[in-house]
């Protein structure tokens, strides 16, 4: 139970990094940027929505555990 929880935690952290990854990669290639992300850039609040963002996606992953650790209990039980 917990190395599927580890497994899927791993899985997704990589999944996370590669996708942050290339999305610093597509906005090196492209200087001309949009009114929307030039705002946020310039006025700092991208890295808001980076950190609300990363806090929505550690609670989902939190909730999840939580929810197969309970789970996993009801099976056990319903095994004895």
């Amino acid at each position: 139970m917990i190395n599927k929880a580890f497994s899927f935690c791993c899985t997704c952290m990589l999944l996370l990094i590669s996708l942050f990854a290339n999305a610093q990669e597509n906005q090196n290639q492209n200087t001309e940027t949009g009114p929307v992300n030039e705002l946020f850039r310039s006025n700092g609040k991208i890295y808001v929505i980076v950190g609300v963002l990363l806090i929505i996606f550690i609670g989902i992953v939190i909730f999840l555990i939580a929810l197969d650790r309970k789970i996993s209990k009801l099976e056990q039980r319903e095994k004895n």
